[in-house]
């Protein structure tokens, strides 16, 4: 008899070894053919098992199907991965069309990115309108009027997207 992980059952056995032995392979071919790029994906892969080991739910030794457990770890690491390349994409572009050449030193470009992946990170699960009405009135400085106007809703419900908008960001630590 074996375990999902591939193993013979074993109590010494350490499930995690167990399954980085049998399947960290596997997953980092699978991200290689995803992202074209083999240090991106044996950097996810280390990631995923990293998640694996930071994780308090269900017993390793419970998991039928470790590759689908591992694809699903992996493919959150992927979409946030591919997520921030945009984010860093489109903000080296608007760098790039400053008229004059003022960019910010490295360590600065760094914070700001970090910063743009945590605000998409903390404001990706609200409805577009929220976010965009959030964003008009922290970046824009727009007042709730002028919110409402330009993305055609009523006072109110700039009112109530703005307060679940910063309900996220502002609340996100004690998630």
């Amino acid at each position: 008899m074996s375990t999902g992980l591939g193993l013979p059952l074993n109590a010494s056995a350490d499930p995690v070894q167990a399954l980085y032995e049998n399947h960290h392979g596997w997953l980092v071919a699978r991200l290689r053919r995803k992202l074209g790029c083999s240090w991106d994906a044996a950097d996810l892969a280390q990631s995923t098992f990293v998640r694996v080991l930071m994780a308090k739910g269900q017993p390793l030794e419970e998991v039928i199907e470790p590759r689908a457990y591992l694809t699903t770890i992996a493919q959150r690491l992927l979409s946030n991965h591919l997520r921030r390349k945009q984010i860093e994409s489109a903000y080296l572009e608007a760098l790039a069309s400053l008229l004059e050449p003022v960019a910010p030193a490295p360590e600065v470009q760094l914070m700001v990115l970090e910063t743009l992946v945590t605000i998409d990170r903390l404001l990706g699960g609200l409805p577009v309108v929220a976010r965009k009405a959030f964003l008009l009135w922290r970046l824009e400085d727009l007042t709730q009027e002028e919110i409402a106007a330009q993305l055609g809703i009523s006072r109110t419900s700039v009112r109530r997207h703005l307060a679940n908008a910063a309900e996220r960001c502002y609340f996100a630590e004690s998630r």
